[in-house]
């Protein structure tokens, strides 16, 4: 398993993660979130952190000996690439995020694109899975990276006890946010095209026994799991994740017709999702999450809406 570390230090850097006074609103067009009663809010730095599958970021190298047309591998031009890279940038750049992790992006020369687009995210790692034409995760931050480790290699136990390993690399990124640590795990559990609600299952119950552990072994860090879980609330999986309350689903507090990321047959799905360690790290502030899209579809000329949410750091 390969992992890329790419960093870039500005010598002036306006980092975006404090919020202060910045209203947050919901996700439907035009009409702003009604934020119910009013709810004392921490003291302390806020990050916001974000989770976007870009869909099949392809870069302009064949990889797989069968490109473009039907085949898998989309094949863009250079002119093609650079306007994709141009429009995912932008709709990222629009969260607003300090941290955001991202999904389907196939290379290196691929988040490199975006980096290369969105100066106030210079730091960047792709968990890269080494198969020609892989949709991989990463991670873009404000904020330097400090270790990075996978999970890839770790074997799981669907319910009927077969093995099996995450789909796609779980990406664990430790991040400096001025002193104080905050720890991000970058997810995209396996899709339902070929279904295998066990390997999903696996990758659930995995994925909350490692964040967990990590929260309980840096216990001053704000540790967040985000990603494209393939999933909806209630669902074995989500179960899985939320069962003994160690990890918070953040957009539990928010009305369901507001967290939808993905349509289905004009199925409303919200199967993107961002949890949170209840360690003493810091804390979500409630009500900031959100699906951002700019279109009925999702976000920026992806599938997939982006999930945003804003966190305290505990002083």
């Amino acid at each position: 398993m390969r992992i890329f570390l790419a960093g870039l230090i500005l010598a002036t850097l306006g980092l975006p993660g404090c919020f202060e006074g910045r209203e947050v609103v919901g996700n439907r067009p035009g009409q702003q979130q009604d934020a119910g009663p009013e709810v004392p809010v921490p003291d302390g730095r806020r990050v916001r952190i974000a989770a976007f599958n870009v869909y099949r970021l392809f870069d302009t190298v064949c990889d797989s000996g069968a490109c473009g047309g039907s085949d898998y591998e989309v094949l863009p031009s250079p002119e093609g690439f650079s306007l994709r890279a141009s429009q995912l940038a932008a709709a990222i750049a629009s969260l607003e995020a300090s941290v955001v992790m991202v999904e389907e992006v196939e290379t290196q020369a691929s988040l490199d694109a975006l980096r290369d687009r969105l100066p106030g995210l210079p730091w960047a790692v792709l968990g890269e899975t080494g198969a020609p034409a892989s949709v991989d995760v990463g991670v873009l931050s404000a904020w330097p990276i400090t270790e990075v480790r996978g999970h890839r290699d770790q074997v799981l136990r669907r319910p009927d006890g077969t093995a099996t390993t995450f789909s796609r690399e779980l990406l664990e990124v430790h991040l400096d946010v001025e002193g104080t640590e905050v720890i991000v795990f970058a997810a995209h559990f396996k899709a339902k095209a070929n279904d295998d609600p066990g390997r999903r299952l696996a990758e659930a119950r995995a994925a909350h026994d490692l964040v967990a552990a990590v929260a309980v072994e840096h216990p001053r860090a704000l540790v967040v799991l985000g990603g494209d879980l393939n999933d909806v609330p209630g669902s074995p999986p989500l179960q899985a994740l939320e069962q003994d309350g160690a990890l918070l689903r953040v957009a539990s507090d928010r009305p369901d017709r507001e967290t939808w990321t993905y349509a289905y047959s004009g199925d409303l799905q919200a199967i993107d999702h961002l949890l949170l360690a209840r360690n003493a790290g810091g804390v979500y502030l409630p009500a900031s999450f959100r699906a951002a899209r700019d279109s009925s579809r999702g976000l920026g000329g992806s599938d997939h809406a982006a999930v945003v949410a804003d966190f305290v750091l505990t002083p």
